[in-house]
């Protein structure tokens, strides 16, 4: 391993965002799966993010495309950004860090896409990206790119901002919002158009949703044409006001239940879902700039838990268009259902062919709804569910099938199974968790699971020769058919997603042995056809099918990822040239050093290709030293144990102080095979630690009744589990390397984690001696309703036993606080009245308060220095 590697580790992880400049990531397969979107900045220190397209030509060839590069298109303005307060807020709740093009939206077909810049709203037409007049020339087709309604679009106008733009299945339309009003922009045929010419061929359209108090208004028809005055308001069923959004998601919809859409296309893109949320209700909270005492602070509406939430609606608008693209409402409907019941719109699913579906929550989120919408904004009941703690949101679901059955999750106690139903009855395997759904087909459901090895001991073929490493540490990716039968899609160990179309997929994640995020996109293209002679009409190799309109780049991917063990002697720091990745089960397809191999069957009528998009992302240097163990103990917790690289000066140390290092908060785990997690560890480890992390029970992975092990108590059941992990370690075998110092235990961690280290050395001075809480929630009473009282409920007395304020004049240990003055999440308060308790109580500790740091501590100083701070903090502290 390379020490000057480690010495640069803190500047280098902060000026390549964690090292996700130039990697590519939000992959989308289009048309029918042979193309794929994905997003890409050009270098490893680049922030500025571009669109590009991969794709495969009839010979099987690969290409990569640029789209669109926001430098060609902004020019300068490019790299400092103007980013509207609500995309800025949006790009929070979904921890975007990067900039330029970081989010897209793209027709049915894969014809269109749409995606902003600096407020402004961009069209990419890609219908002759994969044209050419033969096949020498395949790839020199290029996307038209044009600024819609340039220079038409104002705040003063109400026009603007342009947020969250959604073009319509068909293509011809784009639907955006202002926050307070909906715009709709009519597409004209641009034909012999240059990229940038300005769009002569667009008409702005707009539609305003408006909002009052009134629910017992009848429903309201309104009409709307290009010349209608924007500036005023327009009757309809509310009235807009200063707390009211329209399509937009409210606070804890982004925040806490990962849906960022406060707008849906029907499939007939003839009609509208749009929700308006009145923020009246929720508290109103500042978030002030202490540093700049002339700035005013910042008010804002935060849904506290044990408080009201945000009264959201959903109305459904059915649209004409005339042959000019001209619009007119002509109905409007809202839509209703239970509000006071089940105030949680957690998710909107409107799928081709199929009326739109609903899943909403009570406020316990412990019973759930399964609606459908008819035409006319009423709804009924299709399925409801029920669980004594709560119902986890699988993403992707509900979902119906093409011939209209329902597809649910089931979080099974009975089995100890997050499972799949299918007209209510449950079809995945019992043992098989899934996390997310990707693809709901007549056949099957493409999913990523979490297999529990002790209720499903048998594995598919393709994982036989690592069938030990498939468990809750691994995000697979796999096919389940209604009968339960499971098909994986990738062969490897790792962190897994994908998004597929009939005749290809798209496969993104990474995995141990490599840094490298693994992007693969595979199609299946018609089987080579034979001439007479028994030659192959199409001619084609490996070396034909290496990516071309890229540089190349080897991206390691390993084998010896089968020989992680649960030992502290795991080996997994080795790698290879290929990677197994698998689609049907019967055969591999081996991709490395952007090789691919094409594989056809006399069995088959099609045949696969596959290549691996380009990565331009920086390499820390070195590959984490980490080995997998299933600690001893009462609750068998799964850890990774992380120990100095031979090149450190305590690779042969006797003993090392331990270093523990969790999240161990509900919802989330860092125990998976997948390099990134360990990087800042082998850090740490280099600094002279054994690094621990283990995820204790309430971490995800392990089945609905090991989540809700934390019910009502966070505290009480976090601590115990890293109290746990660490009286576990003697008990490994440390013969071929430094032993853990238990006498020396420091722990750090951020958001809960911060949470966990300051409550360790709080309750747990005894094992913890010094700790690092980054952001900590300290007062659960201050974080918001959906994430809290899913796991605490709406007892005020669980609040005060959770909270760690109590426990300030415990504090006998070194502890630091760190926590951003920006932060919207976890607002610095916490930290503020944990701060006020020790000081009270006489209690010593350190403060480091951030200035115009958010809960992503989103600068790169601020980023390098904290890794230097804490580690200087916690050796002096271990030292003492």
């Amino acid at each position: 391993m390379n020490e000057q590697a480690i010495d640069e580790y803190p500047r280098l992880k902060a000026r390549t965002l964690r090292f996700t400049c130039g990697a590519p990531r939000s992959a989308q397969a289009i048309g029918d799966g042979t193309r794929a979107l994905f997003l890409r900045s050009d270098g490893p220190e680049d922030t500025v993010t571009s669109l590009w397209m991969s794709w495969f030509d009839d010979a099987g060839q690969h290409h990569e495309t640029l789209i669109a590069d926001p430098r060609v298109l902004l020019g300068s303005n490019a790299d400092s950004e103007n980013v509207p307060a609500e995309e800025r807020a949006r790009r929070e709740r979904a921890r975007e860090g990067g900039s330029g093009i970081v989010s897209y939206s793209v027709d049915e077909t894969g014809s269109r896409v749409v995606f902003t810049l600096n407020g402004r709203l961009f069209l990419a037409e890609l219908g002759n990206v994969c044209n050419a007049d033969s096949a020498d020339n395949a790839g020199d087709g290029k996307a038209s790119v044009r600024e819609l309604c340039a220079g038409r679009l104002s705040v003063e106008a109400g026009t603007a901002p342009v947020l969250n733009p959604r073009i319509s299945p068909d293509g011809e339309h784009v639907l955006y919002t202002t926050g307070e009003r909906l715009q709709l922009v009519s597409i004209r045929e641009w034909k012999d158009a240059d990229n940038g010419e300005a769009d002569g061929n667009v008409t702005l359209l707009t539609a305003s949703v408006e909002a009052d108090d009134d629910d017992d208004n009848d429903d309201t028809v309104l009409s709307d044409s290009a010349e209608s005055d924007n500036t005023g308001a327009q009757t309809g069923t509310h009235e807009v006001a200063n707390t009211w959004k329209v399509g937009l998601a409210e606070f804890v919809a982004g925040e806490e239940m990962d849906r960022y859409d406060g707008f849906w296309w029907g499939p007939d893109s003839r009609q509208i879902i749009v929700e308006s949320f009145d923020t009246a209700p929720e508290p109103m909270w500042y978030i002030s700039d202490p540093a700049n005492p002339g700035n005013p602070a910042s008010g804002r509406r935060y849904p506290r838990a044990l408080t009201a939430n945000a009264d959201v609606h959903l109305d459904l608008l059915r649209l004409d268009f005339d042959d000019q693209g001209r619009h007119s409402i002509v109905a409007f409907h809202e839509i209703e259902w239970d509000r006071e019941a089940y105030e949680y719109v957690a998710r909107v699913v409107w799928q081709k062919n199929r009326c739109p579906l609903l899943l909403v929550q009570n406020r316990r989120q412990n019973h759930d709804q399964v609606l459908a919408v008819d035409d006319n904004g009423a709804t009924y009941l299709l399925e409801e569910h029920a669980n004594g703690q709560w119902i986890d949101i699988v993403d992707g679901l509900p979902a119906l099938t093409d011939d209209g059955r329902l597809v649910c999750a089931l979080n099974d106690m009975e089995a100890n199974t997050n499972r799949l139903t299918v007209d209510g009855k449950a079809f995945t395997p019992v043992g098989w968790n899934v996390r997310s759904v990707l693809d709901v087909t007549d056949g099957d459901v493409l999913c990523v699971v979490q297999r529990d090895p002790e209720l499903a001991p048998d594995v598919p073929e393709a994982w036989q020769e690592t069938a030990e490493l498939h468990d809750a540490r691994c995000h697979d990716v796999v096919s389940i058919d209604y009968n339960g039968n499971v098909q994986p899609l990738v062969g490897e160990p790792g962190v897994w997603t994908a998004s597929r179309g009939m005749r290809g997929e798209v496969v993104s994640g990474g995995m141990m042995g490599t840094n490298a995020t693994t992007m693969i996109h595979v199609a299946h293209l018609p089987a080579v056809q034979m001439s007479d002679s028994g030659e192959s009409d199409t001619q084609t190799s490996p070396q034909d099918s290496q990516m071309s309109d890229s540089p190349e780049k080897d991206i390691p991917t390993p084998s010896n990822v089968a020989q992680m063990t649960d030992s502290a002697e795991s080996d997994t720091s080795g790698a290879s040239d290929s990677a197994r990745m698998t689609d049907s089960g019967e055969s591999d397809i081996q991709t490395g050093a952007e090789q691919v191999r094409m594989t056809d069957s006399a069995e088959s009528d099609t045949r696969d290709v596959a290549a691996v998009i380009t990565s331009n992302a920086a390499d820390p240097g070195f590959l984490p030293n980490t080995s997998f163990a299933t600690l001893p103990g009462e609750h068998h917790l799964l850890a990774a144990i992380t120990m100095p690289s031979e090149a450190s000066p305590y690779a042969h140390a006797a003993t090392l102080p331990v270093l523990v290092k969790p999240y161990g908060g509900p919802g989330f785990q860092q125990v998976v095979f997948r390099s990134s997690f360990y990087w800042d560890a082998q850090w740490w480890a280099d600094q002279g630690y054994i690094v621990l992390t283990a995820d204790g029970r309430g971490t995800t992975g392990r089945g609905p009744k090991w989540d809700r092990e934390m019910f009502e108590d966070m505290k009480g059941v976090s601590l115990a589990d890293q109290i746990e992990a660490v009286k576990a370690l003697p008990q490994l075998d440390w013969e071929n390397g430094p032993k853990p110092d238990l006498d020396k235990v420091a722990i750090i961690g951020w958001s809960f984690g911060g949470f966990l280290s300051a409550l360790a050395v709080l309750d747990a001075p005894n094992v913890f001696h010094a700790a690092c809480a980054g952001a900590p929630p300290t007062d659960w009473t201050l974080y918001d309703t959906h994430y809290t009282e899913r796991y605490l409920g709406l007892d005020p007395a669980v609040y005060e036993r959770n909270s760690i304020i109590a426990d300030a004049p415990r504090l006998a240990r070194p502890l630091m606080l760190i926590h951003g003055f920006a932060d919207d999440n976890v607002t610095i308060a916490h930290s503020l009245r944990l701060s006020q308790a020790l000081m009270a109580a006489g209690r010593e500790h350190t403060f480091l308060p951030l200035t115009g740091i958010t809960h992503m501590t989103n600068d790169e100083t601020v980023a390098e220095n904290l890794l230097l701070l804490q580690r200087d903090f916690l050796r002096k502290a271990l030292a003492d």
